[in-house]
């Protein structure tokens, strides 16, 4: 798909004129009364900047799955030869200099051709939360800049707009998120841990066939009561809020929104059996009912794992963690192909940092490492069957970036990837935040000191 070049001054190509720009409160109190923001597809901001950036718009959506506690690079996408694997790890190539153990992945081990591996990405933290946080935002943990550093997923979501009647951002078996923050209650991720008998919450039956009716009388009394304070609401929460509780009622007495949460034991085993799995099938659900899911966070650890990660009687093991994540992204990838959502859905697979090479420490684990992480990619443009950048011999740093950046890929560089598979300029900024200081989507990017990879796409 050819690239789209924004401009520089951030508003959409069709029109650079002011007076169809508009601010973000603006566009929020007006929401809240008209519901202008559940048909918008793309809210503009006139205190907007970016630089010029051709994007590659392959990807409609986004599924992050966030391997919470920081998985071995050794141990999962970028294995290497010594006395550290177990007897019985099956090393085998997949592709253009990339590995992976076939006991542990015995799915994706089928399906390298669709697989790409960034070995010679790097990360800036060594402590779980401030790593995380790095990699739900792009921005460091700043205390002072927290309330004004938004998720990334709820940044593709104020891009893209609500278009459907799901909330734009879900957020599967997520604990600790930093959310949308400034950006709006809109989009905020929609949380939930999957079960198979899906969200009760959609419907109330207590009327019988009457049910929806009584429903939808009383929601109507309370939005003409409200309908003075949704016209002109007294601050931008009141106006979040407004526009939140329209997007939810939106859910409700909905069959096609009631199935996306739903699955069947048999789906349940074909899943893996875990919790991952079930998200992963809410994640296929959602993407296939095409009601207006542009990114979905999915969590699965703890990868924490600092002893017994070849002990097959020890529940933290790689056997458990990996054979988990095998199960759920080898299905969901087969599924996506199936229904033809594969290629515009872009899946990314990281955590935090990495661990310590070569070999194990005393306790038969892996500490923390940040010289060399490994990040899996697949779907939306991503051409598969390879890996970018090599590391040393035990995996401890890297070695060759394998891509024009020459350097190490940091979050910040995966970060403007996925803004640039999704068709967003990873350049922008907003000033128009509460504090008045200016929020980059990438910090630098205008001035090119991070940038996609775009050897991710081939």
């Amino acid at each position: 798909m050819p690239s789209r070049v924004f401009p520089a001054n951030g508003l959409t190509a069709e029109c650079g004129g002011p007076e169809h720009a508009q601010s973000r409160r603006r566009f929020l109190f007006s929401a809240a009364g008209a519901g202008a923001f559940l048909g918008a597809t793309r809210r503009g901001d006139g205190s907007d900047q970016a630089s010029y950036a051709a994007v590659r718009d392959t990807a409609r959506r986004c599924v992050f799955i966030q391997l919470v506690g920081a998985p071995s690079q050794l141990d999962t996408f970028n294995p290497k030869d010594g006395p550290w694997n177990p007897d019985d790890a099956n090393i085998v190539e997949l592709g253009s200099n990339m590995a992976i153990s076939r006991t542990i992945y015995p799915n994706l081990s089928r399906i390298g051709n669709d697989l790409l591996f960034l070995n010679s990405a790097s990360s800036w933290e060594l402590a779980h939360e401030r790593g995380q946080f790095y990699m739900q935002t792009a921005h460091p943990m700043n205390p002072a800049f927290q309330a004004e550093s938004p998720h990334i997923g709820a940044v593709i979501c104020h891009e893209r707009g609500k278009v459907g009647s799901m909330p734009p951002f879900l957020a599967l078996n997520s604990g600790s998120m930093q959310g949308a923050k400034f950006l709006g209650g809109i989009l905020e991720p929609f949380t939930i841990t999957p079960a198979a008998g899906g969200l009760t919450t959609l419907e109330h039956n207590f009327y019988g066939a009457q049910s929806r009716d009584r429903f939808d009388q009383k929601y109507k009394l309370l939005s003409d009561l409200d309908a003075g304070l949704r016209r002109d609401p007294y601050s931008l929460r009141m106006a979040d809020h407004a526009a939140f509780t329209e997007s939810a009622r939106q859910l409700m007495y909905s069959p096609t929104i009631t199935k996306t949460f739903q699955f069947t034991a048999q789906e349940t085993v074909q899943y893996g059996n875990s919790q991952l799995g079930n998200a992963c099938i809410v994640a296929r659900n959602a993407i296939r009912a095409k009601e207006g899911v542009s990114f979905i966070q999915i969590q699965h650890g703890s990868w924490d794992t600092h002893f017994r990660m070849f002990d097959r009687t020890y529940p933290g093991s790689m056997y458990q963690l990996g054979g988990q994540l095998d199960s759920a992204l080898g299905a969901l990838i087969a599924d996506l192909k199936a229904s033809n959502d594969f290629s515009s859905t872009l899946i990314v697979v990281m955590g935090e940092f990495g661990r310590t090479p070569g070999e194990l420490n005393l306790n038969g684990g892996r500490d923390h490492h940040r010289n060399a992480m490994s990040v899996l990619m697949t779907g939306g443009g991503v051409k598969g069957g390879r890996s970018i950048g090599v590391t040393d011999r035990e995996g401890s740093d890297v070695s060759e970036p394998g891509w024009s950046g020459n350097r190490p890929i940091y979050p910040e560089d995966i970060a403007s990837t996925i803004y640039s598979a999704l068709g967003i300029n990873w350049t922008r900024s907003i000033s128009d935040t509460p504090s008045g200081r200016r929020f980059e989507y990438i910090p630098y990017a205008d001035q090119g000191k991070f940038l996609p990879v775009e050897e991710v796409f081939g």
